[in-house]
Formats: structure tokens, C-alpha cells, sequence
């Protein structure tokens, strides 16, 4: 585009529209834009931000077309603290009835 030209005008959805195509949490989302896994939001006003509707739906298709892996899970031997339950122990109260 030459200097000058306005930009087009493309679609843009809140909040809650957002919530409706991605259900992912509010802190999940603003996480991955964090880390530019997920399309950044802009404001329009100091209290009204929206995203673009078309970099959602091009990120949902690119979801889809590739799998994403399984959640990091941690081995329990590393931990710094031991378990609170004896190992293969089940939780019993303490009674205080003697």
C-alpha cells in the first residue's frame, strides 16, 4: 500500500465473542500471547480491547491442521518435598476419640 491509503476495515470480535470460538481461559489466552502462541489483542478504547477476526480463525484452522502435544507432566521423584500421604497410603484423620 502507498503512504496515504487507509488500511481496510476487518472484523473484529470481543471478549466474550472470543470466549465463544476459543474456550480457553481469559489468563490461558493472554498467556499465549505472552509467548506469541495466539493472536494479540488491541484496544479501541482504554477499557474496550478486541482481536481480529481473522487472525482467530486462521490461528483455530492451524490448530486444527496439526495436533498439539500432550501437557508437560511432572515425575513425582523430582520434587524437593516429599509427598504428603505415606506412599500408596491412603489420607486417615487423625482421631482424637481415645
Amino acid at each position: 500500500m502507498a503512504h496515504g491509503e487507509p488500511l481496510p476495515i476487518r472484523r473484529t470480535i470481543r471478549r466474550a465473542q472470543l470466549r465463544d470460538m476459543v474456550p480457553l481461559a481469559d489468563s490461558t489466552i493472554w498467556e499465549m500471547e505472552q509467548r506469541g502462541e495466539f493472536p494479540l489483542r488491541f484496544a479501541l478504547s482504554p477499557r474496550c480491547v478486541v482481536w481480529d477476526l481473522a487472525e482467530v480463525e486462521a490461528w483455530l484452522q492451524a490448530r486444527r491442521s496439526r495436533p498439539v502435544g500432550r501437557a508437560f507432566t511432572p515425575n513425582p521423584k523430582n520434587r524437593r518435598a516429599g509427598p504428603v500421604k505415606g506412599a500408596g497410603q491412603p489420607h486417615i484423620a487423625a482421631s482424637r476419640e481415645e
